[in-house]
């Protein structure tokens, strides 16, 4: 019995969706290997916890339209360079992924409240 809400399935497709532009990435500019380099690794890390930490959650946005930017200033900029570039080869080469990440971008994120912000456990303010 598959218990996951719409909200969790679109949070792991967010995340798919981050580590399948990281991997584009890596692949063309660090190499190409099998796997992630260091930095990319860690980007893509970086990433799972500020999603698992979403002040958020059920009504998760994309984060380019979320009022909050909860990534430091420099891994921001980081995965802003990895959009930039992988953002329109996944139209090619993730079809899917790439409509569902339109789709969702065009949903409208909700106010943040205090009590968000408590219960993330996180002081997104403090953790740039």
């Amino acid at each position: 019995m598959d218990t996951e809400t719409s909200a969790e399935r679109r949070a792991r497709r967010e995340l798919k969706t981050a580590r399948v532009m990281i991997d584009l990435y890596c692949r063309d500019h660090h190499g190409g290997g099998r796997g992630l380099c260091d930095d990319c690794r860690a980007l893509s890390a970086y990433a799972q916890q500020r999603v698992d930490r979403c002040p958020f959650r059920a009504d998760k946005p994309t984060c380019v339209n979320c009022p909050v930017h909860c990534f430091k200033p420099a891994m921001r900029e980081q995965i802003r360079l990895v959009m930039r570039y992988a953002g329109p080869r996944m139209v090619w080469r993730h079809p899917v992924l790439s409509l569902f990440h339109f789709l969702d971008g065009k949903r409208k994120p909700r106010s943040i409240s205090d009590n968000d912000v408590a219960r993330s456990g996180d002081n997104v303010e403090g953790n740039r």
